[in-house]
């Protein structure tokens, strides 16, 4: 959804000429030119309120109305509203100085400001991958050390087999607001972290556990997380070339005053935004290949094709995963492979019938 408001947002600016206008009104608010800081400031500001109060009510009726009608979630309204403005909050800041640093790398590198933006939200994307789950994921979740011992050591054993030791384990209070099970390892080196949402530890064996949690090793035990970082920074590069080279081809006939006229960060985001919308298919298609690794990778460290195969079979029951997904729906929007493809492969490899 993210993506489509980008595209269509950034298009229905452009195409209807409502940028120039937005522009114009910040300058009015700045009092400073088009490319000045502070206008940059002012017209992210209104462009972001804007596409936020567009998309909410489709927001609204995705994340709250839907997940209730389905049972996935008990989550009232008044806490829905308070995390989804603590979302906005943290979007706002983000925007704001991504915005900052694109405007401020035009006015110090005409040339090569597009480079320049590449290597700083890599950067800056590296960063976050480090500190979300210690900073922003305890903003909307609840986190405890995990009090079942023998679980605990269990998983801690089976991290330090993998070559990957961790910090400690920790319950993750999903269940406030999801009846979807989960598990991740997070964080990097010394400071893995691993997090069992309280709605797995509820309903799961602990050999399902254990082969959850091995999957998620794979990932690491396979780089995936590195060679994911490395291909978004890729992409970054990417789409902040192809927003160059739009803006130095269209800056005219769009009416702009130059390249670095704020007017232009809708160009921007659209073309950053299909490069994106290109790239996906390839992109999920490589993510499950890996996530076909990681299933063997679980499959070979913990020697439980049984646990493995009722655990999956849980999994799409609780979060209501498609079993058979056509093959265009498979190819634009999934990342994962289907439930039933990841069983049969397990069956497959280790002889298992039925």
């Amino acid at each position: 959804m993210g993506l489509a408001t980008q595209l269509t947002g950034g298009l229905a600016l452009l195409v209807g000429g409502l940028s120039i206008p937005l522009r114009d009104a910040a300058v009015r608010m700045s009092g400073a030119p088009p490319q000045a800081f502070t206008t940059v400031i002012a017209y992210t500001t209104v462009l972001f309120v804007v596409a936020e109060a567009l998309s909410l009510p489709l927001r609204f009726y995705r994340s709250f109305v839907l997940e209730r009608r389905y049972g996935l979630s008990a989550v009232p309204v008044r806490t829905w509203i308070r995390d989804h403005v603590k979302a906005f909050v943290i979007g706002f800041v983000i925007a704001l100085a991504a915005a900052g640093i694109v405007y401020g790398a035009m006015a110090a590198w005409p040339r090569w400001w597009w480079a320049v933006c590449a290597v700083a939200f890599s950067a800056a994307i590296l960063v976050l991958a480090r500190v979300a789950p210690v900073l922003l994921m305890p903003l909307f979740y609840r986190f405890k050390p995990l009090d079942r011992q023998a679980l605990r050591a269990r998983l801690e054993t089976l991290s330090a087999r993998a070559g990957l030791p961790v910090l400690g384990v920790y319950e993750w209070g999903l269940g406030e607001r999801t009846t979807r099970a989960n598990a991740a390892l997070v964080g990097t080196g010394r400071s893995r972290r691993i997090l069992l949402s309280d709605t797995l530890l509820a309903d799961y064996t602990d050999d399902e556990i254990e082969v959850i949690l091995a999957h998620e090793l794979g990932h690491h035990a396979n780089r995936d997380i590195r060679t994911g970082l490395l291909l978004e920074s890729a992409m970054i590069a990417i789409g902040m070339g192809a927003a160059a080279a739009a803006l130095h081809a269209l800056w005219k006939p769009l009416g702009l005053h130059g390249p670095a006229d704020v007017a232009g960060l809708p160009l921007v985001l659209l073309a950053a935004g299909l490069v994106s919308l290109v790239a996906r298919p390839a992109l999920n298609a490589l993510s499950r290949r890996n996530e076909h690794r990681a299933d063997r990778f679980a499959l070979e460290l913990t020697e439980r094709p049984d646990a493995f195969v009722s655990a999956m079979r849980r999994l799409a029951s609780q979060n209501l995963a498609e079993a058979r997904p056509s093959a265009a729906t498979l190819w634009l929007f999934h990342t994962h492979p289907p439930f039933e493809q990841r069983i049969e492969a397990a069956k497959s490899s280790h002889g298992l019938h039925g």
